[in-house]
C-alpha cells in the first residue's frame, strides 16, 4: 500500500511554507508534464515554467517567487529540488528493497561464530559474514553479498544483493551499496622485470564515511600500503573505477563510466561528470567542476569548471576539421617563420627612416 499525505503534513514534514488546501491528499509524485489529480510536482528548472499553465498535478514545490504564476496549491522552498529530494524518499515503494523483511536472517546464511551481528539485522538468501567481520544496527543486507574477514559495516548500511566487501574493509554509518558494488579489490599493481609483471601485494584497505552512497557495478580498489578512501556524503554512479591509494574529498559527485587512477586525489564538493579520466598521482582541490568525457593529466589548483575533449559536430565538418589538426604544426611553423621576416623587415625599415 502505497503512503499518502495531507498537503499540510508534507509542509511541516519538508519545512516548507503550504500554499493553499492543506486538507489536499498527496498519494504520489510525477512530473509537471505527467502529473494528474493527487499527484505532486515541482518546478526547480525555469525552462519548464510554461508547464505550469497545463499542470494537472494537485500541488507543486516552487520557489516563492514564481508561486503568483499557478493557481495550483503549492509547498513553498526557495530550494524545489532539495525538496523534491526530501520527499521522493517519503514516497519510496520499498524504504530498503535489499532484502525480505519475511524474516531477519534466511536459513541459507552463513555467518562466522567469530563475526558480530546486531540483533535487528537483516541479512538475505545465501550472505556469507566471514570471521571477525562487525555489522552495526540496522543494517540490511541483499541477498549474495559476502561481507570479508575483520569487516566493519556501520549502523544502518543497505547492501542491495550481490555486494563483495574484501577483507579489512571499513564503511561508515548509513552507507548504501548497490547491485554489482566491489570494495577492497586489489588494486592493480605490477612491477615489470624486463619478462614478466610481478605483482605487487596489495596491503591496504579502503575506508568509507558515513552517507556515502556507490552504484550498481562501481569498484573501489585496495590501497598498496595507505588506505584508499572515500569521504562522508561521496555519491558514485554507476560503473565507476576508484583505483588504489585514491583519497575522494567530502561531498563529491562522481558520474558513470569515470575512472580514477591509483593515488588521485579529489577534493571536497566536486563534480566528475560521465566519463572523466584522471591520471594517477594527480591533485584536484576542492569545489572543482570536470565536465564530461574529459582527460584530467595535470592537477588542478584553482577551483572552477574545467572541460577537454571535441565537441560534437557533422561527421563531414568533423573529419575536416581532424584533417586541419593534422596540420596545426605545420601551420605553427609556418607563422612563426613569417613572424620572423616581418620582424626583419620592420627592423630594416626602421634603419632606412634613421
Amino acid at each position: 500500500m502505497k503512503a499518502s499525505y495531507t498537503l499540510a503534513e508534507l509542509s511541516g514534514l519538508l519545512d516548507a511554507t503550504l500554499q493553499g488546501d492543506g486538507d489536499i491528499v498527496i498519494t504520489g509524485l510525477a512530473t509537471l508534464e505527467r502529473a494528474g489529480p493527487g499527484k505532486l510536482s515541482f518546478l526547480s528548472n525555469p525552462r519548464y515554467k510554461l508547464q505550469l499553465a497545463s499542470c494537472q498535478a494537485s500541488a507543486v514545490i516552487i520557489h516563492p517567487d514564481l508561486a503568483a504564476e499557478t493557481g495550483i496549491a503549492c509547498l513553498l522552498s526557495k530550494t524545489p529540488y532539495v525538496t523534491y529530494a526530501r520527499v521522493s524518499q517519503l514516497f519510496a515503494a520499498h524504504k530498503v528493497a535489499a532484502v525480505s523483511a519475511s524474516s531477519q536472517i534466511h536459513a541459507s546464511a552463513v555467518v562466522s561464530p567469530d563475526a558480530q551481528v546486531a540483533d535487528d539485522v537483516v541479512l538475505g538468501p545465501h550472505v556469507v559474514v566471514e570471521a571477525g567481520a562487525v555489522i552495526a544496527a540496522g543494517c540490511r543486507i541483499g541477498a549474495g553479498c559476502y561481507i570479508g574477514e575483520n569487516v566493519s559495516l556501520g549502523e544502518h548500511g543497505v547492501l542491495y544483493p550481490n555486494v563483495t566487501l574484501y577483507h579489512d574493509v571499513c564503511i561508515g554509518e548509513r552507507v548504501v551499496l548497490h547491485s554489482g558494488v566491489v570494495i577492497g579489490a586489489d588494486g592493480f599493481g605490477f612491477a615489470f622485470d624486463g619478462e614478466k609483471s610481478v605483482k605487487i601485494a596489495q596491503l591496504g584497505a579502503v575506508r568509507i564515511g558515513a552517507d556515502v552512497e556507490i552504484g550498481a557495478g562501481s569498484t573501489v580498489d585496495r590501497g598498496a600500503l595507505d588506505d584508499t578512501v572515500i569521504e562522508e556524503g561521496v555519491k558514485i554512479d554507476n560503473q565507476v573505477q576508484i583505483g588504489h591509494n585514491c583519497v575522494v574529498g567530502a561531498h563529491t559527485i562522481i558520474c558513470g563510466c569515470t575512472a580514477l587512477a591509483g593515488s588521485a586525489r579529489v577534493g571536497r564538493y566536486c563534480v566528475l561528470g560521465g566519463g572523466v579520466g584522471v591520471v594517477g598521482h594527480l591533485n584536484i582541490v576542492d569545489r572543482v567542476t570536470v565536465s564530461a568525457m574529459t582527460m584530467v593529466n595535470q592537477s588542478i589548483d584553482k577551483p572552477g569548471l574545467y572541460s577537454s575533449g571535441t565537441l560534437m559536430q557533422e561527421s563531414a565538418l568533423w573529419k575536416r576539421n581532424v584533417l586541419t589538426l593534422g596540420k596545426l604544426a605545420d601551420l605553427s611553423k609556418t607563422v612563426r617563420n613569417l613572424e620572423k621576416q616581418l620582424r626583419k623587415s620592420s627592423e630594416q625599415e626602421s634603419g632606412k627612416e634613421s
